[in-house]
């Protein structure tokens, strides 16, 4: 770390944090999470191979969601100025399991964040989210069954319809 910067404390969460309060703008049902922990120093190389290991296991992370409910997740990395190295993890998720340790993905995955990453995070409080209605409707639904919406019957008198055709 560089001593010229002044040093960015890590203060995770509580185990038992229950999350802040959700916004009204986040559908009930659902919880709108920004995370952050700090990276190990000396496991930089070990964040870039988990997340390459998720690139390269696309797929069977994406298999795993249904039982999460996770209707999105997206990773950021963040060096403060201080030089260390944060992760910070967005999701929107309905009330599922979480992470499945008994699959092997889930179980890489937790094994990465031990390795890697501080134990804990610190949680940012949400405050708005805006999402067309028909996302927002989709992303209730999958947060609430892990299962994409049913699919609206055809109208054979909408000429834009493929299946008028």
């Amino acid at each position: 770390m560089d001593s010229q910067q002044p040093y960015t404390p890590f203060r995770p969460e509580p185990r038992d944090f229950p999350g802040h309060p959700m916004p009204f703008s986040v559908p009930e049902g659902l919880r709108l999470e920004l995370s952050r922990s700090r990276i190990r120093e000396g496991q930089e190389d070990g964040f870039d191979e988990w997340i390459q290991v998720l690139h390269e296991r696309y797929d069977e992370a994406l298999e795993s969601i249904p039982a999460e409910r996770a209707v999105f997740e997206a990773t950021f990395r963040h060096r403060e100025a201080d030089g260390s190295i944060w992760i910070y993890h967005l999701s929107l998720m309905g009330p599922g399991t979480g992470l499945d340790e008994q699959l092997p993905i889930g179980a890489t995955h937790a094994a990465y964040s031990r390795q890697v990453k501080e134990p804990g995070w610190e949680e940012l409080e949400p405050m708005f989210m805006l999402t067309p209605e028909y996302l927002r409707d989709a992303m209730v639904h999958f947060g609430a069954t892990g299962q994409p919406p049913p699919k609206a019957p055809a109208d054979p008198s909408d000429p834009t319809d493929p299946a008028h055709a």
